[in-house]
């Protein structure tokens, strides 16, 4: 149950009190010379790299809800989203952006909870919030972020890199926020790990960064939409085909048990998103060097399939053995 207490009240604080209240929070850091309370922020990045930068919305209603999750996790998550892309390309996170539209049922500890649980993924990826805005909503909570990061020009790992015949890996688990967005849709309550793995993702940054200094990773994507979806983009920009192998799939035990109770569930884990893990091409000669970082970072890589030419388009063997077909689909806003 919500204060009923005075000094509670967003209102109270007042706009510029409460960008206080959130600079009071924020650490210094020597990569940004001028910070929240002034008209832009300036940062500093490194000699010869260049600036990657990348935005997300989300939007209650649309992409949580409040009464799935709590404030903190929200605020963990809203940085992790984009987080998450920087690691995509093997850069460092540097700094981020944070636009909040606030309903009038948000109160100051509510505020706080998110504030924190932002701070603190900002902190675990060694970035800092530069500045941003605030204002009141009508309607839903509305959070837009923006991240910059960095990393050397000869040196960033994009969508359009996968070569023939290299042997794609994927990260951690896949679908586990699939099967928790699914039974809380349903009403159902999942497991622990479950709804944590879908209110609070991990973003793989140090192992984006560990691909890139390898040299690794020819082509690289973060799940956000969905394995295929995500698989697709990869395939357009680097015009070929690909064959996943569906008995290879990570699973954690939470969804195989699922799975062996609704077989026909795989189809949300491959194309229900968020899971936030990286998908990655590799030279198949280097599948051992593969195997080493797995188990330096104490991360599954698992091998899950390998790019084909462009006629080949995306393939699949399901758990049975059988070779199909299959649109490069996911989550997708608009549908």
């Amino acid at each position: 149950m919500k204060s009923n207490d005075k000094n509670n009240n967003l209102s109270n604080l007042g706009e510029f009190g409460l960008i206080e209240q959130i600079r009071r929070q924020v650490k210094s850091d020597s990569t940004v010379p001028v910070g929240i309370g002034d008209d832009c922020a300036a940062t500093i990045i490194p000699e010869d790299h260049v600036l990657l930068t990348s935005k997300d919305l989300l939007i209650e209603d649309v992409h949580f809800r409040r009464s799935w999750t709590s404030m903190y996790q929200l605020g963990r998550k809203s940085a992790a989203v984009n987080l998450s892309d920087v690691a995509a390309m093997g850069g460092r996170a540097n700094h981020l952006f944070l636009g909040v539209a606030l309903p009038i049922d948000i109160d100051a500890t509510d505020l706080e909870d998110f504030t924190r649980g932002f701070l603190d993924e900002c902190s675990a990826a060694g970035a800092t919030l530069c500045g941003g805005d605030t204002c009141r909503s009508n309607g839903p909570l509305i959070i837009s972020v923006t991240v910059q990061g960095s990393i050397a020009a000869n040196q960033m790992v994009k969508r359009s890199g996968a070569q023939i015949d290299d042997d794609i890996y994927v990260s951690g688990f896949v679908g586990d926020s699939a099967l928790a967005l699914a039974q809380l849709q349903g009403d159902i309550t999942p497991c622990d790990y479950l709804i944590l793995r879908h209110n609070q993702p991990t973003p793989r940054l140090e192992l984006g960064q560990q691909l890139v200094q390898r040299q690794l990773a020819n082509a690289m994507i973060d799940l956000s939409d969905g394995l295929f979806a995500d698989l697709g983009h990869i395939m357009e920009q680097s015009h070929c085909g690909a064959l996943v192998d569906c008995r290879c799939l990570p699973f954690s035990s939470e969804l195989r048990q699922h799975l062996d109770r609704n077989p026909a569930d795989i189809e949300t884990a491959l194309r229900g998103g968020e899971d936030y893990e990286l998908l990655f091409c590799a030279d198949p000669n280097r599948a051992d060097e593969v195997a080493r970082l797995s188990q330096q970072l104490n991360l599954p890589l698992t091998h899950i399939g390998n790019i084909k030419a462009q006629d080949y388009s995306l393939q699949r063997i399901d758990i049975n053995g059988n070779q199909q077909q299959v649109e490069a689909q996911g989550f997708n806003h608009f549908k």
